[in-house]
């Protein structure tokens, strides 16, 4: 009999030992990987999204819930909680009696550390209830050993299934009332509270007379226990419970949202964004308003993009009208996706141009007819959207009036490669390919970039050229001066110019703010994008409009898909707030008449000026300005002296004329001759003089009887081309 107390003794010594080494400290386990809950700048929630497992969680300290919500889950689960060990025998005898009686528990027997213990170690398939429940209790024990009871409570409180895939209080609190679980009252709490005793039948949007039915039942329970009277139960049980649907748990930017969860870095838990859930919620509507209103159009897809140019930070971010439409593809993300700009990118070459000396403010571009040699002996020849030539246009004009021949003239003096590095530079990291790739047409969006690249570059245009990343989270990133802050302002003073761009887009269109802002459209070829980006001193709007599916829209530009969500958003920024400050001029330039159609400075009233406009002017450049106005006013612009030419026509194209030069100048009024080589053109009934392509190097003169202007040009056949893009000197 000794020896067998002996063993019996040493057995049980030997599984206390074994009990305490296995012993479960909760306090030190890692917080459940669940969901992470978002919220805009000023804390308000916008939604919550789930981890990895498809559980929706969020882990709050013990003292961040509110403690009505602690009496009613204890009341309803385990109301000797604070009194017994890891096992209730008393609860659990009379659990055992009512199965053996009734074939079934009528009450629960499971304390908070065996609930806690089930939820830590779910997986018990194949095993019986008594296999399972004893396991339990010695999970329970090792829990009890290590871990304090407010440990266990707010271990269990953060695990604890809550219907469907929401798991733990915060996040059932969220989801069900949209508030926190600190801010709970005795109704929300009580619902709650009934939730855990059948999560799968219990759940909200599962049997709502079930669960109204276990909520009574916890507030009798509550009343047993003294914890709160008869009257209040009853107050609590009638008040009217706005409880939302599981599916509700992302509210405002769900495309916003996903990016960042994406992203990674957090288990779960809450995130400030940058976003203005006001803002955001007004920005989402009237993009769903736009693109309704363009369906006969064949426009099903838009986005928009808004930015607090001082900090980088973005208020709203709306990537398709609606997230959740399939037909409409709206989970694609707009914002980020990949699509040729038109001319959005057009303001980029110019500014390098001026910053290189390839142009200055006051040049005269051409917008004639022109053809550009190309790899395997083609011939780039780029058109205007009306189909039509404006014949010589200020820079100012070209760029307002989005003109693609001046701008790939432009392009072409500067070159793609330069261009290229600086929309590197600008945060463009999608144009990955080659410049040959891309050639002349970089310019006018033969590339691809998404509405956020596009968007940040135009905020360091609208930083005078200090380039700061966007960001949803955290705060700003060290700026970066990217060219001259001067060059950047004379860009934006044309941008915001309406009469500048009158041409092409008329007065009082929607891009005509009332308070200073600049704006440039973009179309991609046959209508599968159109883009309005633009900005004031404070703040920076990006808005795309298109298919999802890469279908052209009917005839949608810039300015009638883009342009009036732009436009919308933009008064909207202002309704409240005090209107912007005006541009700040380009520093060291000074403002001067010029001849609007020779960019000479027009000092005094002269026949040969018909027309006299201000512009900026550099002051390195009026020196040069006053020289020239020494010089003959007539001036070929086109073609450039310098010029290269590819013969790549049949000789039947060529005896019908068809690859041919339009030769244009700039003359004060008078008649012009033209002559090749010495031999006389003739002018067809308009005066227009036209040469076809010969092989060799010509000399091509302009006069008008008082003065002449010259230029030397070579044509070569395609086997002697070089390839890539010719490249002519610029006469101003």
């Amino acid at each position: 009999m000794k020896h067998f107390v002996l063993a019996f003794a040493i057995c049980a010594l030997a599984a206390a030992i074994a009990l305490q080494r296995s012993a479960i400290d909760v306090a030190k386990l890692a917080p459940p990987q669940g969901s992470i809950t978002y919220t805009d700048r000023n804390g308000i929630a916008l939604g919550t999204i789930l981890g990895a497992g498809s559980a929706h969680s969020a882990s709050v300290a013990l003292d961040s819930v509110s403690p009505i919500f602690l009496e009613a889950i204890l009341a309803a689960e385990d109301a000797r909680f604070w009194r017994h060990g890891a096992v209730d025998f008393a609860a659990l005898l009379r659990a055992a009696r009512d199965y053996a009686i009734f074939g079934g528990a009528r009450s629960g027997g499971s304390t908070i550390e065996m609930q806690l213990a089930r939820l830590l170690s779910p997986d018990a398939s194949g095993r019986s209830e008594i296999v399972r429940k004893l396991q339990q209790i010695a999970l329970a024990e090792r829990i009890e050993i290590a871990s304090s009871k407010t440990a266990v409570l707010a271990a269990y409180v953060n695990r604890v299934p809550m219907g469907g895939n929401v798991y733990g209080v915060e996040a059932a609190a969220r989801t069900y009332f949209g508030e926190p679980a600190a801010d709970l009252d005795l109704a929300q709490a009580s619902l709650l509270a009934a939730i855990p005793n059948d999560p799968a039948r219990l759940a909200p949007d599962a049997d709502w007379q079930a669960l109204r039915a276990r909520q009574r039942y916890v507030l009798h329970r509550m009343v047993d226990l003294g914890e709160i009277t008869p009257a209040i139960a009853n107050r609590a049980f009638a008040e009217t419970l706005n409880v939302r649907s599981v599916d509700s748990g992302i509210d405002d930017a769900p495309h916003a949202l996903f990016s960042l969860f994406a992203g990674g870095g957090l288990r779960s838990g809450r995130v400030r964004t940058t976003l203005d859930r006001p803002l955001q919620r007004f920005v989402q509507a009237q993009t769903q308003n736009v693109i309704g209103a363009l369906e006969r159009y064949h426009v099903t897809g838009g986005a928009a993009l808004v930015v607090d140019n001082r900090t980088g930070d973005v208020l709203a971010y709306v990537g398709s009208p609606d997230y959740f439409s399939d037909e409409a593809l709206g989970r694609n993300d707009g914002v980020r996706a990949l699509r040729q700009p038109g001319s959005s990118l057009k303001p980029f070459t110019y500014e390098l141009a001026l910053e290189r000396g390839t142009i200055r403010s006051t040049t005269i571009l051409p917008d004639v007819a022109a053809a550009y040699a190309i790899p395997g002996g083609k011939l780039y020849e780029p058109g205007d959207y009306s189909g039509r030539f404006s014949g010589p246009v200020r820079v100012r004009y070209a760029l307002a009036n989005s003109l693609n021949v001046p701008a790939v003239h432009v392009l072409s003096d500067l070159g793609v490669e330069p261009l290229l590095a600086r929309l590197h530079a600008l945060g463009f990291a999608h144009l990955d390919r080659p410049p040959a790739y891309y050639g002349l047409g970089l310019t006018l969006g033969s590339g691809e970039v998404s509405l956020w690249e596009l968007v940040q570059a135009y905020v360091a245009m609208a930083r005078g050229g200090s380039f700061l990343p966007l960001h949803l989270t955290g705060d700003p990133a060290t700026p970066r001066a990217i060219g001259d802050s001067a060059n950047w302002a004379l860009i934006t003073d044309m941008l915001a110019d309406p009469h500048a761009r009158a041409h092409s887009f008329g007065l009082h269109s929607v891009l005509e703010m009332p308070f200073p802002a600049a704006v440039k459209t973009g179309t991609s070829s046959d209508f599968h994008d159109t883009w309005t980006v633009g900005f004031t001193r404070d703040y920076t709007v990006g808005v795309w409009v298109g298919n999802f599916d890469g279908s052209p829209m009917h005839g949608v530009s810039g300015v009638t898909g883009a342009g009036p969500l732009w436009n919308r958003i933009m008064l909207r920024l202002y309704e409240r707030n005090a209107e912007p400050w005006a541009f700040a001029p380009p520093r060291g330039f000074v403002r001067r008449s010029i001849c609007a159609t020779t960019g000479r400075l027009a000092l005094h009233p002269s026949t040969d000026c018909p027309a006299v406009v201000r512009e900026w002017v550099a002051p390195r450049d009026l020196a040069a300005l006053r020289a020239r106005d020494e010089a003959p006013a007539l001036h070929i612009v086109f073609p450039a002296n310098g010029d290269t030419f590819v013969l790549n026509a049949t000789t039947s194209a060529l005896q019908k004329g068809e690859q041919q030069l339009s030769l244009r100048a700039i003359d004060p009024g008078a008649f012009v001759h033209w002559s090749v080589n010495g031999t006389a053109l003739t002018l067809d009934a308009s005066g227009n003089a036209f040469w076809a392509l010969r092989l060799g190097t010509w000399r091509i003169e302009a006069a008008d009887g008082k003065q002449r202007d010259r230029v030397t040009i070579r044509v070569v056949p395609p086997a002697v081309a070089r390839p890539g893009f010719t490249f002519s000197k610029r006469h101003d």
